[in-house]
């Protein structure tokens, strides 16, 4: 299936989601970020912040504040990764801070 985007991160990772996980993301998850692709592109290329996740050190949430917070979620596997979710965030979530701006 194809890649919906794949983008570039400032921890030098690249991002992808596919086409089908996107549709999956914005029907079933999170459907306030159907038609969001450009924002989630937004948040993994030029985040305010990158935090690790607690419980799994793979896995990374990407913050930045535009009309709202958002929160992109992807798993780095060496100098690629994929997306596992995104969605308008109410806080940063806890973890330790790997990048800011």
């Amino acid at each position: 299936m194809p890649n919906i985007f794949e983008i570039a991160t400032p921890l030098g990772v690249s991002v992808a989601c596919a086409q089908g996980y996107w549709e999956y993301i914005t029907t079933v998850k999170h459907p306030v970020m159907k038609e969001k692709e450009e924002t989630v592109m937004d948040v993994l290329g030029d985040p305010d912040e990158v935090r690790q996740s607690r419980i799994d050190p793979d896995v990374y949430l990407y913050y930045r504040k535009l009309d709202r917070l958002f929160c992109a979620v992807a798993k780095h596997e060496g100098t690629k990764g994929f997306l596992i979710t995104a969605y308008p965030a109410d806080k940063v979530k806890e973890g330790d801070v790997i990048w800011t701006r």
